[in-house]
């Protein structure tokens, strides 16, 4: 398939933009990578996997032997084919309640030094946030994309390229940038060896039925990593409900960045993310190299919603149509690409007519269709990650996914074991994750990862959240108002001593005297004809 061919599928006509796979800084040395193992030793007792602690072991990777569809007719040319064994054939393994590449994180959903304690956190509506949680939100995610990630590095170049480990080509990127490009990795054009040689037909956690699990995963990740940066284990990713939305409600300064005066494609001075850089946006100069990115920065962060071409994308998504993508029953169909007819999830994806069902649609719909109305680094799929709107974005499909499973808990068989795009079967590991993580283990309700969304909660439920950022307000201003009363207290006090003292001076005389005469009483009063 040409580059052209597959410009008609994507977000919009902008151009692709690559980067690389995401590993831990401890396997990325000429050692591991020799070895094939990424078994780090858990800094609590200095074991590989925390074996001594007996928080995991390190074990063999076992991959699927199911096949493929036809789409990618390929096999030993793509580093993330049967991901990760080019890079690593063994990996830790977490024992109960214990994850992450060296077992020292929690499952999601449970914390504590032993990941013994089980909480639910709750997604809220961005705009019911509290306007303390709302300056939070935006100097979590500039704190992100300005610290050096401790945990991972990115490759900048393929494990060909590496020499087969004895030349490691890693960089050293943001934590907030390490997701962006996992995002990219997982999407970019297959390199099949030189310039300009690529296969474009091919996308890891688009264009599947892995497309839903694999970004749920996405941000179950970046919700963990911003927890560890910050300390603040309560944070959790705000959604934005963008049915029957006429523009970008959250492009205000505020919030995700308003439209420069200057510049209607790029973000108002007056927001942090005006200075951001994103990376890896000249996709068609690597693939006409044949080679991956460099990890340099390349611009501002671009964005001019609602100026896109309307004959891909008419408007914004409506309530109607996530009720009808809610409504169908079958999770995915047929050859479960872009193609599957009545399925919801190429529905939600943007694939499949939201009116009709049908797949191949001639425009854009639900998920893909904000995408190409923000028209800027959110158009491309694999540099959307760029534009933190992404995270909301995607916070909300998660929950439109979260509905439909609660509605028609699927059976784990309505996932595919074979057959589908490479990466999408339910045994395929998810590129680039490490720790591994496979498709079907997140076709299940985020009540079990830990995580509910606001607007799911029942009514009682419901009515609490809601009064919840009033009462914040109300604490953060009540010393204020306290010291209000205090002070209108001692007034009032105050002004009584006067008035007795005054009386008793004046003995018992009118203290409010009238300056009226008979004449003018007669007047006021009018009592004249």
């Amino acid at each position: 398939m040409s580059l052209a061919v597959r410009d008609s599928f994507i977000y919009s006509v902008l151009c692709f933009v690559p980067s690389y796979q995401q590993i831990p800084r401890r396997c990325a040395t000429q050692e591991a990578l020799r070895a094939k193992e990424c078994c780090p030793s858990w800094e609590g007792d200095g074991s590989p996997c925390g074996a001594s602690s007996g928080r995991g072991f390190c074990k063999d990777v076992e991959v699927p032997d199911q096949p493929d569809g036809p789409q990618y007719p390929f096999s030993g040319l793509d580093d993330r084919e049967k991901w990760p064994l080019v890079f690593y054939n063994r990996t830790c393994q977490c024992t109960g309640n214990f994850m992450g590449f060296s077992c020292a994180d929690c499952k999601f959903g449970y914390f504590g030094v032993n990941c013994n304690e089980k909480r639910e956190s709750i997604r809220r509506n961005v705009f019911h946030l509290s306007r303390a949680e709302r300056i939070r939100l935006v100097s979590y995610l500039n704190l992100a994309k300005q610290t050096t990630s401790s945990d991972y590095v990115v490759a900048t170049g393929t494990y060909q390229e590496m020499e087969n480990g004895s030349n490691p080509m890693f960089a050293d990127v943001s934590s907030y940038d390490v997701f962006v490009w996992m995002h990219y990795y997982v999407s970019r054009n297959a390199l099949l060896g030189g310039p300009g040689n690529v296969w474009t037909d091919v996308d890891f956690a688009h264009w599947g039925p892995a497309f839903l699990p694999w970004h749920r995963v996405y941000l179950l990740h970046w919700e963990h990593e911003i927890r560890k940066l910050t300390g603040d284990m309560s944070f959790t990713i705000p959604y934005w409900d963008w049915r029957d939305a006429q523009g970008c409600d959250v492009c205000t300064d505020e919030l995700m960045g308003g439209r420069s005066p200057q510049d209607p494609s790029l973000l108002s001075p007056g927001s942090v993310f005006s200075s951001w850089r994103v990376l890896c946006s000249r996709a068609a100069d690597y693939d006409d190299r044949g080679m991956l990115c460099d990890a340099g920065g390349e611009g501002p962060l671009r964005r001019n919603p609602g100026n896109h071409n309307r004959n891909v994308v008419e408007r914004l998504p409506t309530s109607a149509e996530v009720e009808f993508t809610l409504s169908l029953i079958n999770y995915d169909t047929g050859a479960v690409d872009r193609g599957a007819n009545m399925s919801f999830r190429n529905t939600l994806e943007g694939f499949g007519d939201p009116q009709t069902g049908l797949g191949n649609s001639s425009h854009m719909s639900m998920h893909a269709a904000l995408h190409v109305f923000m028209n800027g680094s959110m158009s491309s799929v694999q540099g959307s990650a760029n534009d933190p709107i992404f995270l909301l974005h995607h916070a909300f499909v998660d929950s439109i996914y979260e509905q439909w499973l609660r509605r028609h808990r699927p059976s784990p068989s309505q996932y595919p074991d074979s057959d589908a795009p490479i990466g999408h079967n339910s045994e395929y590991h998810m590129v680039p994750f490490l720790p591994l993580h496979r498709n079907r283990d997140f076709f299940i309700s985020s009540k079990d990862l830990g995580y509910e969304y606001s607007y799911l909660l029942d009514a009682n439920q419901r009515l609490a959240e809601s009064m919840r950022p009033y009462l914040e307000e109300l604490q953060d201003v009540w010393p204020w108002l306290l010291l209000a009363g205090l002070c209108g207290g001692i007034a009032a006090v105050t002004t009584a001593a006067a008035v007795l003292t005054a009386k008793r001076r004046y003995g018992g005389e009118p203290l409010i005297c009238s300056g009226d005469t008979e004449e003018t009483k007669a007047r006021n009063y009018n009592t004249t004809i």
